[in-house]
């Protein structure tokens, strides 16, 4: 079936971008769950509609309004969240707000109907340009180098922090690289499934391959594989139901958590039986001897 949707070209381009955003949703979906910071990605998502009113108001491109709202927002949630840890749920909540209200605004205030406010709300991978693609590859290329020239320190500050810090590793600089990273994901993944849809990708894919590793290496590797089985999954679904492909992708991806939670339950009961099984038989075993010890007597 997939060759033969391969004779399209918007086909193409589709499960192309499918698998660079898997790239790019892998990795630093994995950053995002090991951190705790999904609240933070969704708040940049939102935050960065702003943007995208301001290019509507602007007559800019999409692109030129989105880019710099996702990385400054990212970095004064971040700035604001680790001077006020108790309040940064507050705070990236307001500025999730803010974010989404101006856009409107902005928006509200153009003049005539922009056509791509739906496809960056709900996603239009269905749609993707050469020149789309082609940004898809530089920050999958970018993402890339980060991760692989700073992965040990990076790796030290997602599971302890503190002690990174007192071992001379710069924590609060590798801190707003990862914000970064996930404002440059959340660029391609507006493009795939909308802003409102891009937690759920963030977070699905890198949660099932916790499930099964806590390497992070291999983590990022199992989600990256997953997130490309999902976009391909939701796009073939999309196409041949006729239904939005973003949240066709979404779907595919929380039949395949729930899957994966089953398998883990499956998993649990079978070990469960077997220690209880060979507690049974350890007891039988205790028993026997302790009677033929005391027939002996």
């Amino acid at each position: 079936m997939i060759p033969d949707l391969l004779q399209y070209e918007f086909m193409r381009n589709a499960f192309l971008a499918g698998l660079l955003v898997s790239v790019a949703c892998g990795v630093v979906g994995t950053l995002v769950v090991v951190n705790r910071l999904s609240f933070l990605a969704g708040g940049v998502a939102h935050a960065a509609y702003g943007g995208l009113g301001l290019a509507a108001f602007a007559r800019w491109s999409p692109e030129s309004g989105i880019i710099p709202f996702a990385l400054g927002s990212s970095l004064l949630m971040g700035f604001v969240s680790r001077k006020n840890k108790e309040r940064s749920d507050t705070v990236i909540g307001v500025m999730w707000a803010v974010g989404m209200a101006l856009g409107i605004i902005l928006i509200d205030l153009t003049p005539g109907y922009y056509a791509d406010l739906m496809s960056y709300l709900f996603g239009s991978i269905m749609a993707v340009s050469q020149q789309s693609l082609l940004l898809m590859v530089v920050l999958d290329f970018v993402i890339l180098i980060c991760i692989i020239l700073l992965y040990k320190e990076i790796l030290s500050v997602s599971y302890d922090e503190e002690f990174a810090s007192i071992s001379g590793v710069p924590a609060r600089a590798l801190y707003y690289v990862i914000l970064m990273l996930i404002a440059l994901t959340v660029i391609m993944l507006i493009q795939a499934v909308g802003l409102i849809l891009v937690i759920a990708l963030f977070t699905i894919p890198a949660s099932i391959a916790e499930l099964f590793t806590k390497d992070l290496k291999r983590m990022m590797i199992v989600s990256s594989l997953l997130g490309m089985l999902f976009t391909t999954a939701g796009l073939l679904v999309s196409y041949l139901c006729n239904i939005t492909a973003g949240a066709s992708i979404v779907l595919s991806a929380c039949i395949g958590y729930g899957t994966a939670l089953i398998i883990i339950k499956v998993k649990k009961s079978k070990f469960k039986a077997v220690i209880m099984k060979n507690r049974e038989t350890i007891c039988s075993t205790e028993c026997s001897a302790l009677q033929d010890s005391e027939h002996r007597k």
